[in-house]
C-alpha cells in the first residue's frame, strides 16, 4: 500500500492535470471542508474550466494528504513505539529503584505486546526486586515459552523452584541451561545448583526416615538444613512443625505453620493446626481467629467447623464471665467460670484460667475468703509465681485475718514484680494489720468478721457489754478484769460503728492509738471518759470513771 503522501508526490512530479481531473469527484468534498467552508457545494462544473478545478484541488491537496499520511504512519508504528517507550521508562525507573512505577510501565508493555518476552522478563525482575516471587514465576515461565533458549530466565526460574522445594523441576531447568551453550558463569551456576539440589534430595529422604522412626529432634535438625535453602517449601515446614509439636516446642511449630499458611493460598490444614495449638495453649481468641481463616477458605471443612463451634462457645462464656467481673457481679462470674470448666474439662490451661479468675472474683466479693484461699492455692500449685493470684490470695488471707500468710504472699509477689505499686501498698497494709493484730483487734474483741455490717456489730456489742458489765462482778480481781474488757468492748463499738474510724482501722491504723496514727489525730486523742450516768443498756446506774491512755 502506497502512503497518501507518496501518491501526492507522484502527482506533483508528473504535473498531470488529467490524473487530477479523474479524482475530483473523490476528493473535492474533503478539500472543501479542509478550507473551512460550511455552505453546500453548488458549483456549476460546466461553467468552471477543468483546469481551474484542478488548480483548486492542488491548492488544498497537500494539507489533506500530509494529515492522511501522518495518520497512516501512526497506525503502523504507534503500537511499537508505545511498547518501546514503556520498556525504556521501565528500565530507567527500575535502575532508580522506583519499583512500583517501573512495574506499571512493564504491565503496559506486556499489554501492548503479549509476545514480547523481554517485557515479561523485565516485569519478573521487578517482581523479584519487590519480593513477590509468586508473581515472578509465571512471567519467567512465559519468557521460556516464548524464547526457550533464554538461559537467564531458566536459571532464575530454577532458583525459584529450588526455594519452593520443587527439586525435580528445578533440576530440569538447570540441566536445560547446560544444553544450550551457556556462558561460563551461567554454566557454573547451573552445575552448582544441581549439586545443591542433589544434596537437598538426600537430606529430605533422611528427614523422612527420622520422622517415621519418631526421632523428631534428628528430623527437625535435618529439615533445618533443607529449609535453609528451600525457604518456601511448604511440605518441609509442615513436617518440621509436626516435629516441634511432638517435642513440645509449640512456639516454633506456630512459626512454621504461619509461614506455611501464607505460602499456600488454600492451606486449610495449617489454619486448623494453628487453631488447635492455640486452643491447647489456652489462647481461645487466637484459636478462634485461626479457625475462622480455615472456614473462609472452605466453609464446609468438617474439622474446622466442629472445632469452631467448640471454641466459639468457650470464648463466649469467658467473655461473659469477664463482663460480670467488670460489673462487680462476682457470684455470677464464679458460676460462669465453673461452666467454662465443664465446657472444656480436658485442657489444663482453661481449667487454670477459670480457677485463677474464680480466685479473683471470690477475693473481690469478700464473702468467702476460705474458698478463695483454697482456689487460689490450686492455681499456685501449677503456677507458683503467678503474681496476680499471689496478690488475690494475700487479700483473701487479710479478709480471713491471716496476716502473716498475707505478708508472705505479698513478699513472694514482689520478688517477681518489684515495680508493682499494688503489691507495695498491699504488703504495707498486711504488715500494719499484723502489727495491729498483735495489739488490739476490734473485730476479734466483738467476735465479728471484718465484713460485718453495722447492725451485726451493735448486736454483738450489746451482748458482750451486758456479759462484761463491771456491776456483774463482786470479786475485786474479777471486777478489775471486767472493767478492762468492758472498755475494750466499748472502744471496739466506737471504732467499728464510725465509718471514718473503721476505714482507718481496716488500713492497719488504730484511730484510738496515737502511736499507730503517727501524729494523726483521731478518737478524742486516746482519752475516753466513762462517767456517772453512762449505761449502754439504757437503765440502772453505772457509777465509776475510767481514765486510760
Amino acid at each position: 500500500m502506497i502512503p497518501p503522501a507518496r501518491r501526492f508526490a507522484e502527482l506533483s512530479t508528473h504535473g498531470t492535470a488529467k490524473r487530477c481531473r479523474r479524482n475530483v469527484a473523490l476528493v473535492f468534498n474533503t478539500c472543501h471542508l479542509a478550507n473551512g467552508h460550511r455552505e453546500p457545494l453548488e458549483w456549476d462544473l460546466a461553467m468552471v474550466s477543468m483546469e481551474h478545478v484542478a488548480h483548486k484541488i492542488l491548492t488544498y491537496l497537500p494539507y489533506v494528504l500530509v494529515l492522511m499520511d501522518m495518520r497512516y504512519e501512526g497506525v503502523k508504528c504507534g503500537r511499537e513505539g508505545s511498547v518501546d517507550h514503556h520498556m525504556e521508562m521501565g528500565k530507567k525507573l527500575l535502575a532508580a529503584g522506583q519499583l512500583a512505577d517501573a512495574l506499571s510501565h512493564f504491565h503496559a508493555a506486556v499489554d501492548g505486546d503479549p509476545k514480547n518476552y523481554l517485557a515479561y522478563y523485565r516485569r519478573a525482575t521487578v517482581y523479584l526486586a519487590m519480593g513477590k516471587s509468586k508473581s515472578a514465576l509465571p512471567d519467567l515461565s512465559r519468557v521460556i515459552e516464548l524464547k526457550p533458549d533464554f538461559t537467564s530466565a531458566r536459571l532464575q526460574r530454577g532458583n525459584l523452584l529450588l526455594k519452593q522445594g520443587k527439586l525435580d523441576e528445578a533440576e530440569s531447568d538447570f540441566r536445560q541451561v547446560l544444553k544450550v551453550h551457556p556462558s561460563d558463569k551461567e554454566a557454573t551456576e547451573a552445575r552448582n545448583q544441581l549439586t545443591k539440589s542433589d544434596e537437598i534430595q538426600r537430606m529430605v529422604a533422611q528427614a523422612r526416615r527420622s520422622y517415621d522412626g519418631k526421632d523428631y529432634a534428628a528430623a527437625a535438625a535435618q529439615l533445618d538444613a533443607v529449609i535453609e535453602t528451600c525457604v518456601w517449601d511448604v511440605s518441609s515446614r509442615e513436617m518440621r512443625a509436626e516435629c516441634f509439636i511432638q517435642m513440645g516446642e509449640m512456639g516454633k511449630a506456630i512459626a512454621d505453620l504461619k509461614v506455611s499458611s501464607k505460602l499456600r493460598n488454600d492451606n486449610t490444614h495449617a489454619f486448623y493446626q494453628l487453631s488447635t495449638i492455640y486452643y491447647d495453649l489456652g489462647d481461645h481468641e487466637m484459636s478462634l481467629n485461626e479457625v475462622r481463616e480455615c472456614l473462609k477458605l472452605d466453609p464446609d471443612h468438617k474439622q474446622c467447623f466442629s472445632h469452631y463451634k467448640q471454641v466459639k462457645k468457650l470464648n463466649k462464656q469467658i467473655q461473659s464471665a469477664e463482663e460480670l467481673i467488670q460489673e462487680h457481679r462476682y457470684e455470677e462470674a464464679v458460676s460462669k467460670y465453673e461452666a467454662v470448666m465443664k465446657t472444656e474439662p480436658n485442657v489444663a490451661h482453661f481449667t487454670i484460667l477459670a480457677k485463677e479468675r474464680i480466685c479473683h472474683a471470690l477475693t473481690h466479693g469478700q464473702q468467702k475468703p476460705i474458698k478463695a484461699i483454697s482456689v487460689c492455692g490450686q492455681v499456685l500449685q501449677s503456677d507458683p509465681h503467678n503474681v496476680e493470684v499471689l496478690k488475690d490470695r494475700a487479700e483473701a488471707y487479710i479478709q480471713n485475718e491471716q496476716y502473716e500468710e498475707a505478708v508472705k504472699d505479698y513478699e513472694s509477689a514482689s520478688q517477681h514484680s518489684d515495680s508493682d505499686r499494688q503489691i507495695k501498698e498491699g504488703l504495707e497494709k498486711a504488715q500494719r494489720l499484723l502489727k495491729q493484730s498483735q495489739k488490739r483487734d476490734y473485730y476479734k474483741i466483738l467476735g465479728v468478721k471484718r465484713t460485718a455490717q453495722k447492725k451485726e456489730i451493735i448486736k454483738a456489742y450489746r451482748k458482750l457489754a451486758q456479759q462484761w458489765h463491771p456491776d456483774n462482778f463482786q470479786d475485786p480481781e474479777e471486777k478489775k478484769n471486767a472493767e478492762k474488757r468492758f472498755i475494750d468492748i466499748a472502744q471496739a463499738k466506737e471504732v467499728l460503728t464510725d465509718p471514718e474510724k473503721r476505714t482507718k482501722f481496716d488500713q492497719g491504723v488504730d484511730p484510738l492509738d496515737p502511736e499507730s496514727q503517727q501524729g494523726h489525730h483521731g478518737g478524742g486523742g486516746g482519752h475516753h471518759h466513762f462517767q456517772g450516768g453512762f449505761n449502754p443498756f439504757g437503765s440502772g446506774p453505772f457509777n465509776f470513771k475510767f481514765n486510760f491512755n
